[in-house]
Parts: structure tokens; C-alpha cells; sequence
């Protein structure tokens, strides 16, 4: 097993496994764990990173130029080994290259770097795309966060909610049968800008914001510490757990499933941006304890 590396602030305690540069513990000053329990009777991960896609490519399928080359649901950097860059007390910064492995699946050269900081009550992640090369690098990026719900403050699983910071008039984009994104929508399950958690909510898989208005949320029960995650940079919003799980996801994404029977160009597929030649794309979200 991959030995984690632990950053500390006054308030939390951050843990991330290289392996996927994943955030696996988020921890408060006494101790208690703000994630999920990973119980492997519905899900054991914790945070991915979703890169060079969000969600599920149909047939597992992206083609560039015309080649088609396996991809994962989710792309393949949550299942790889990131370098450590740099660490200090409160910080520290993985690294994903381009390899031999990678160009199989995806064939392009890149740096993908993950960044994550303490500073007080507060967790900054920020990712880093790097383009090395001299044509335009299309991708997709998504995070992942599971937390745990209930959080650990004698709250009621019931009592939890997610507000979100704007108005989400929109209808929700829909997960077909097969994983990829279907054409129908279903009404917004929204009570004005509260979401108020509950399992059957996610009986059909995520809930998806697909031009989501907000640049965070505040989860939690009505009393009691809360967790602000705010997320600037990504316009697509999944919320997701298995009914019954001792988690709730909130995924801020840059990227989207592929549309059903997809089959066009990885580049025109919704989601995917392009950092320029010689460039890079960074993309953050941040965690802040409350109360």
C-alpha cells in the first residue's frame, strides 16, 4: 500500500494517497473524519481526480483524428501513480506525465500537477495542465469529493442539505441506462436554493448541473459545524451517492459523460476545453470548515 502524505494546519488535517494524488482523509482539530468511510459495501473511494474525462465515454471509447483508443470511465489518472513534486507541513504537489501507458489510452503530451494547501480551517486544491506541446491539448477535468454524511457532529443524516449559492432554475441533465448522458431532464428536485439529501434522490445515479449558476455550496445540517465547498472554475455540477452510503459526493467538473451513442471527435464533445500550445489551465476548489 502507498504510504500517504499527511499535511497539517490549526484546524484540519489533510491525508492524499499518490496514487491518484487522492485526497483520502480531511480530519478536524479533534480528530474527527469529514470524509467518507469508504465502506466497500457500496464505494471505496474517496476523492478522484477525473482526468482526461468526466464520466463515462460511450463504449469506453474516445476518438481523436479519427482512432478510437480505450478510456476509462473517469480517464486514467485516478489509477495512477503521481510523482511528489514538493511537500512542506502544509502543503504539498503530486505530478502526472504523458508515458507510454497514458499515449495508449490518450495521445497527448501533458503534465497534470495537483496541488493541495491548509490554511486554516480552510483546504485549496488546485490542478495544473500543462501543455507541452505546440497544438492545442483538449480535456476534460473533473473532483470528486465524498463526505461523509452525516458529518461527525450528532447531526441527523436526515438534517443535511446542500445549499447552493445562486438560483438553479434549470432542469438536471439525466445518466441513461449505460452510463453516458441521456436526452431527457428531469425537473429541478431543488427547494429554492436548498437541496434537502435523501436516498431516493439517487436512485437513477448523479444528480447534474450541466450550466450550474453557483460558485459553491454550503453542506450540512441545520446546526452544527458545516462544510463550505466552493468551486470557481467548473460550470457542471454532479451530486451523488448509493442510497443507504455513509457519503454524499459534491463534484464541481470541467467535463461531462459522453451524450448517448456518441461517436464523434473527443475535441466537439461537450465539456472538453483546450489549453493552447506551450500553455496551461488551472482549475481549483477549496474546502472551508464553518461553525
Amino acid at each position: 500500500m502507498t504510504d500517504l502524505v499527511t499535511i497539517r494546519s490549526i484546524a484540519l488535517t489533510a491525508a492524499i494517497n499518490p496514487l491518484g494524488a487522492e485526497l483520502t482523509h480531511l480530519r478536524d482539530a479533534g480528530g474527527r473524519e469529514l470524509m467518507t468511510n469508504a465502506d466497500p459495501a457500496y464505494w471505496t473511494g474517496h476523492a478522484p481526480i477525473l482526468f482526461p474525462v468526466v464520466g463515462l465515454p460511450f463504449e469506453e471509447t474516445i476518438r481523436v483524428d479519427g482512432t478510437a483508443y480505450p478510456m476509462p470511465k473517469h480517464g486514467f489518472a485516478r489509477r495512477s501513480q503521481f510523482e511528489i513534486v514538493a511537500v512542506e507541513a502544509d502543503r504539498v504537489t503530486f505530478a502526472l506525465s504523458d508515458s507510454e501507458a497514458t499515449r495508449a489510452a490518450y495521445p497527448f503530451a501533458f503534465r497534470l500537477e495537483l496541488t493541495y494547501r491548509l490554511d486554516g480551517a480552510t483546504l485549496h486544491v488546485e490542478a495544473r495542465i500543462v501543455n507541452p506541446a505546440e497544438t492545442p491539448l483538449p480535456a476534460s477535468f473533473g473532483f470528486h469529493p465524498a463526505f461523509a454524511w452525516p458529518l461527525p457532529y450528532g447531526e441527523d443524516r436526515a438534517a443535511h442539505r446542500i445549499v447552493f449559492d445562486a438560483d438553479e432554475p434549470d432542469a438536471l441533465r439525466t445518466i441513461a441506462a449505460d452510463g453516458t448522458i441521456a436526452t431527457a431532464r428531469r425537473d429541478s428536485p431543488l427547494d429554492g436554493r436548498v437541496l434537502h439529501l435523501r436516498d431516493d434522490l439517487f436512485t437513477n445515479d448523479a444528480l447534474v448541473w450541466d450550466d450550474v449558476r453557483s460558485a459553491g455550496v454550503t453542506y450540512g445540517a441545520g446546526q452544527g459545524p458545516q462544510l463550505r465547498i466552493a468551486f470557481p472554475d467548473t460550470p457542471m455540477l454532479g451530486i451523488w451517492t448509493k442510497p443507504g452510503a455513509a457519503y454524499v459526493c459534491v463534484e464541481p467538473w470541467h467535463g461531462i459523460a459522453d451524450p448517448e451513442g456518441y461517436a464523434g471527435e473527443y475535441r466537439d464533445k461537450p465539456g472538453v476545453f483546450e489549453t493552447p500550445a506551450g500553455g496551461e489551465t488551472r482549475i481549483a476548489m477549496s474546502v472551508t470548515l464553518k461553525g
